[in-house]
């Protein structure tokens, strides 16, 4: 049974249509299919799934990257990736089951896998607790990172979580240490590690594990601080303001690739990823061994210093030195020349306000012997 949004309602009509269009059983009893009428209606809904679809708003956005349907990590894992090997447990408490992680193989290469997983339906949600990672899913992480960077394995993650779990025994157990070292392992490796944002990239649970070289989201997917439920709230005490908040945190893929947060958007097939697994698991597939092949020829420190390189300029106008063999002081703004004027004058003004002086008394002395 297909599930539908909100804003679908005249897509789900016409899909009604079409599906009894396609019944050679009517109320009469069994009569002849209308093949034009069925071509027609077809028509009619693409045409209206791309209308819809091209004008979506950012709320709009949210709730098509919540979608029930769509792809889960676990379906991109089984599709992509071949000789896939589940590893679990960090070692120190249990296994987290909203986490999926283990080594295959993509282009005849070993790459270390890492999916937050929601989970199918009900049962399957529950148990992978709607993909809210514990703090011994993200110690398992680090452990499976440690182990890859040992052996210069890539790291491919698939980000799908509205967060981090923030219960009781998730805190006493250590949440915000885990995730902060989480981040770091990841900001750390020397091998490549490519996130792929494929439905819900919240807080720091999200961030957890896409602090990589590159950040690649689905056209419909979100990656924010927070939910827009949860600015609302805390914004303006009114969780109705969804579609206000959703606006001004800047959450969508386009809007986060103009801001340079992300590097890549994978388009979606008509009406979400939800509509065509098969085809978007493929584009998937395939920027994934783009990026792997666009590292193939980099040394491990090249690798850090590219990661360190990207996210030291997000958030700056004129950007960082793109060398490949960059240290700390390397780092700064390319400042214009007018700016770097400035800056020595204001270092030595007084040594050039002296020497103004001096040259103003000379002209005076000068013209008053002419």
């Amino acid at each position: 049974m297909k599930n539908y949004l909100e804003f679908e309602k005249e897509i789900k009509s016409l899909e009604t249509d079409l599906d009894n269009l396609k019944s050679p059983f009517g109320s009469e009893g069994i009569s002849e299919v209308d093949t034009q009428k069925i071509k027609k209606t077809e028509e009619e809904i693409n045409n209206k799934l791309k209308l819809t679809y091209e004008n979506l708003n950012s709320w709009q956005k949210t709730l098509v990257a919540r979608h029930e349907d769509r792809p889960r990590a676990n379906f991109y894992i089984k599709k992509i990736f071949s000789s896939f090997t589940a590893l679990s447990g960090d070692r120190l408490f249990s296994d987290d089951q909203s986490v999926i992680a283990g080594f295959g193989l993509i282009d005849k290469k070993s790459v270390l896998i890492i999916g937050q997983e929601k989970g199918e339906d009900l049962t399957s949600r529950i148990e992978r607790n709607f993909g809210m990672m514990r703090p011994e899913g993200y110690r398992k992480c680090v452990r499976l990172m440690q182990l890859a960077n040992r052996f210069q394995i890539p790291v491919i993650s698939f980000i799908d979580t509205p967060g981090a779990y923030p219960g009781i025994g998730a805190e006493q157990r250590g949440q915000a240490s885990a995730i902060a070292n989480s981040i770091e392992c990841s900001m750390s490796l020397n091998v490549p590690n490519i996130s792929i944002i494929i439905g819900e990239g919240g807080s720091g649970g999200a961030i957890a594990l896409a602090s990589s070289n590159k950040v690649i989201m689905l056209e419909n997917s979100i990656y924010s601080v927070i939910s827009p439920e949860g600015c609302a709230s805390i914004l303006w005490r009114d969780p109705s303001k969804s579609l206000q908040a959703a606006d001004a945190m800047k959450l969508t893929a386009k809007d986060l690739l103009e801001l340079g947060i992300i590097d890549e958007v994978i388009k979606e097939p008509l009406g979400g990823a939800h509509r065509d697994a098969e085809s978007i698991a493929q584009d998937v597939k395939n920027s994934i061994i783009k990026n792997l092949r666009y590292y193939e020829n980099f040394s491990r420190e090249e690798v850090y210093n590219d990661r360190k390189s990207k996210f030291l300029k997000i958030g700056r106008d004129k950007g960082f030195s793109s060398s490949a063999n960059l240290t700390d002081s390397s780092f700064g703004n390319k400042d214009s020349f007018l700016l770097k004027i400035k800056r020595e004058f204001d270092k030595n003004k007084y040594l050039y306000y002296g020497l103004l002086a001096v040259t103003l008394t000379s002209l005076i002395a000068l013209f008053s012997v002419v």
